[in-house]
Formats: structure tokens, C-alpha cells, sequence
């Protein structure tokens, strides 16, 4: 299993998180976005810079991507992809995406996406907190537990 990490709009607090779990389990980790961001250095980390644009990052993960690997994204629509090769996707605040939810996040997404379209003035997420990073971290734990028993 490799672990993508769409970097783009990774929180900072994660960055130690995914660092320990990295070296610990010596996951091979490839962290893409459009700039320079770093999680931290390790033999088994490759980063890639990929050219500015819409979907630049979401494209190179979706190509490089294998069955089985997990990719950390905050964006549905490459969870969504994600989900569609048989591969994993947790997003920042520590929610697992799968079949059974991917395209609901993906529907509800999409009718906010229209609502902002229409000129209707919406509440964005709210901010990132440590509590999210904690719900992160055990998300993580557990998904990397239950690929350690099997």
C-alpha cells in the first residue's frame, strides 16, 4: 500500500501526524500539489510539484494510484475517483470515504456548489481545530491498524 497525500490544501497540524505514521510504519508516502509544501523529510517520502491548474494534483494521484493504496484529500470529487479505483480516502478532518457514503458527500457538494453559483451567499467550513486533527489521527490509526491485520 502507498499513501498519496493531496497537498494542496493540507492543514498544518496534520503534518506531524502523518510524519510519525510515516516513519513508524515506513509507509511510501508520495505528497503532490501545485507548490512547495513539506510533511517532514524520510527516505520513504517523495514529493512531486505538479503545474498550477484546476485538478493538476487530483489528476497525477488518480494516474499513479494503484487498488488498495489511501490517498488524504479534502476534495469529494478525488475521493471520488479514489473510491472508483478501489483505493481509500480519509479527508482532513478524519472522515473515511467509501462506497456506501462517497456519493452522498459527492450530491451534497455538488447542490452547495449550484447554491454558490446561484449568487446564494454560503457559511464556508468551519476552522480546522485540534479537536479535527485528534478525530484525524485515531481515523488514520485505525485504518493503518487494519491494514497491519490483514
Amino acid at each position: 500500500m502507498k499513501l498519496y497525500i493531496d497537498g494542496d490544501a493540507l492543514p498544518n497540524m496534520l503534518k506531524p501526524i502523518l510524519l510519525k505514521a510515516i516513519q513508524k510504519l515506513q509507509l511510501e508516502t508520495i505528497v503532490i500539489s501545485n507548490k512547495r509544501i513539506s510533511i517532514g523529510e524520510g527516505k520513504s517520502i517523495t514529493y512531486i510539484i505538479v503545474e498550477v491548474g484546476a485538478n493538476e494534483a487530483d489528476n497525477h494521484i488518480v494516474e499513479m494510484l494503484d487498488e488498495n493504496d489511501l490517498v488524504i484529500t479534502a476534495d469529494i470529487p478525488l475521493a471520488d475517483r479514489v473510491i472508483s479505483k478501489n483505493a481509500h480516502a480519509i479527508d482532513h478532518r478524519g472522515e473515511t470515504y467509501t462506497k456506501d457514503n462517497i456519493k452522498q458527500y459527492l450530491a451534497i457538494r455538488n447542490l452547495m456548489e449550484k447554491i454558490r453559483d446561484s449568487g446564494e451567499i454560503t457559511k464556508g467550513p468551519k476552522p480546522f481545530s485540534t479537536k479535527d486533527a485528534q478525530y484525524f489521527a485515531n481515523s488514520l490509526n485505525k485504518f493503518l491498524q487494519g491494514i497491519k491485520t490483514r
